[in-house]
């Protein structure tokens, strides 16, 4: 669509936002609105990285770092691990944080421990405390 020189001119003079047309709708009714905003913890990652603070202290992690990578598994397929940890003994780890495990992301888990040489952890919270299952 093109708009007249007075169509532009009448635009800029109202001082809208809403231009006089409307992009193809989409079946949730919204649009895109630019970039995303980086993702952010949820409370449970959150819960998890103080946990990882309190090992740091300890000194059994040297270092850690949520969602540093991005892990190719196939064509249009990617996982990004919760956090990236080094251990006190130089080892490379991948901690998946969840509230509970939905079939696709245990897949995902377990399609990256065979594919990447890191030691692979689906971390859990309980009663007792956080809960470690190993993929390999």
């Amino acid at each position: 669509m093109s708009w007249t020189e007075e169509q532009l001119a009448d635009y800029q003079r109202r001082g809208t936002s809403n231009p006089p047309f409307l992009p193809p709708g989409n079946p949730a009714g919204g649009f895109a609105r630019g970039k995303l905003k980086p993702r952010k913890m949820n409370k449970t990652e959150a819960a998890y990285a103080r946990h990882l603070d309190a090992l740091k202290l300890a000194g059994d992690v040297c270092w850690y770092e949520f969602e540093a990578i991005k892990l190719r598994l196939a064509d249009d397929t990617q996982y990004i691990p919760d956090f990236f940890v080094l251990t006190r003994d130089f080892i490379l780890e991948v901690h998946e944080t969840k509230g509970f495990w939905r079939d696709d992301a245990r897949v995902k888990i377990k399609v990256a421990a065979a594919m990447y040489p890191f030691r692979f952890f689906g971390i859990t919270k309980d009663k007792n405390g956080w809960g470690r299952e190993e993929f390999s």
